[in-house]
């Protein structure tokens, strides 16, 4: 089987799909579950915006279920690929700086580097089922940007001393962070499913 049908067969087949949603599913709620505490303390209008890893992978699930059932939630859809990848990415380059910052490296944090990079590569794994177009794109945009302004504006970053004490560099790299997934959106599509499964 070469990676080209291993590649369709994980974005197409039912069974495989049944089990990425559980697999995801598990995930979200675990990620729930890790923020509780954050969430308990938070005011009520933040909420929805603390947890934005469980969120970004709930909104895989929701994009993996709409296939199963035979449909496409194209907002849904950039909303899961841009911040999949925003917060896969953010929580890997944060983990291995605190290896670094704090001489250890941790169970938890090597657990939290697997799971979040797998959620960076599943954004590119189903980006050839995405219905590509501008208007999930913009709301997409005001989702990662608005949920920025929160986390550092409104300071409902997650509860990390370090990043308490790095605040301004680490928002500068959750503003680009932002942009690369957006642009990523846009111009990913020369390699759709049209040329990569010759459908």
């Amino acid at each position: 089987m070469n990676i080209k049908i291993l590649w369709q067969s994980m974005i197409y087949h039912k069974g495989i799909l049944y089990f990425l949603l559980l697999c995801n599913l598990l995930g979200t709620l675990y990620g729930y579950i890790w923020y509780s505490s954050q969430l308990s303390v938070t005011d009520l209008q933040f909420k929805a915006f603390v947890p934005d890893s469980p969120t970004a992978s709930l909104f895989l699930c929701i994009v993996i279920l709409a296939y199963i059932l035979g449909k496409q939630i194209p907002i849904v859809e950039a909303l899961a690929f841009v911040s999949l990848i925003k917060y896969g990415v953010w929580a890997v380059i944060m983990n291995i700086i605190m290896f670094i910052q704090y001489d250890e490296i941790t169970i938890t944090g090597c657990m939290l580097i697997l799971s979040h990079g797998v959620m960076a590569m599943e954004a590119f794994i189903f980006y050839p089922r995405f219905n590509i177009s501008i208007t999930p794109f913009i709301i997409a945009m005001i989702w990662v940007f608005h949920n920025d302004i929160i986390d550092y504006v409104f300071m409902q970053y997650p509860y990390y001393d370090f990043i308490a004490s790095h605040i301004e560099g680490v928002a500068y790299l959750a503003f680009w962070l932002s942009v690369i997934p957006l642009t990523l959106y846009l111009n990913l599509t020369r390699f759709k499913k049209d040329k990569i499964f010759d459908h």
